[in-house]
């Protein structure tokens, strides 16, 4: 039975926070927002299922997965699990360090990123396909290198940059009707192309 689940959760508890450090269970949250059995997020993300199925395990423990109804399949019962939440959000009074902060924090957008990567990839196809069919398909795509100093000058050009995005975005907003919707997706992280001839 489908759960109502909530926007956002605020994680308080260092050992909810612990398991979101993990990538894959993170990645596991993001694929139970409706319901499904450990074989099903498995299949999605070309693991076992006895693998997801101790990340589940851990996930319920610490109150981040909650049971949403069995099914049967064949002569076997299957669990369905859901996401509390939607997204998750740390709490600023969690009582650890920094540095395991913002590194939940860079998982967290690594992932963000792959969704996005994916997401991405499939609207481009079925706007190629569009395309295909001579209707015009107005898009945009910007790349560029910036080099960095140190990690607290990373963070603020982050900050910087979100804020100058969010102002662009508000100049041009409009909810008139009969206007265009276009998503604009932002990404930042490290040139592994560039890192890699520097190592060498």
């Amino acid at each position: 039975m489908k759960q109502q689940i909530q926007e956002t959760y605020l994680v308080e508890l260092p050992e909810q926070a612990s398991a979101l450090m993990n990538p894959l269970r993170a990645e596991i949250l993001a694929h139970l927002k409706e319901p499904a059995s450990a074989t099903e997020v498995a299949k999605q993300l070309h693991e076992t299922p006895q693998r997801i199925n101790y990340h589940l395990k851990t996930l319920e423990k610490v109150g981040l997965v909650q049971r949403a109804g069995t099914r049967q399949v064949r002569n076997l019962v299957e669990v369905l699990y859901q996401s509390v939440a939607r997204t998750f959000l740390l709490a600023e009074s969690l009582s650890i360090g920094e540095k395991t902060i913002q590194k939940i924090k860079d998982q967290g957008s690594l992932l963000h990123l792959i969704h996005t990567s994916e997401r991405i990839k499939k609207d481009a196809l079925l706007l190629m396909e569009r395309s295909d069919q001579d209707e015009i398909i107005p898009s945009a795509s910007l790349q560029m290198k910036v080099n960095l100093q140190d990690e607290e000058q990373r963070q603020q050009f982050v900050q910087d940059y979100v804020e100058l995005v969010k102002q662009l975005i508000g100049k041009y907003q409009s909810k008139a009707s009969g206007t265009h919707p276009y998503q604009v997706l932002l990404a930042v992280y490290p040139d592994l192309v560039s890192r890699s001839d520097e190592d060498g």
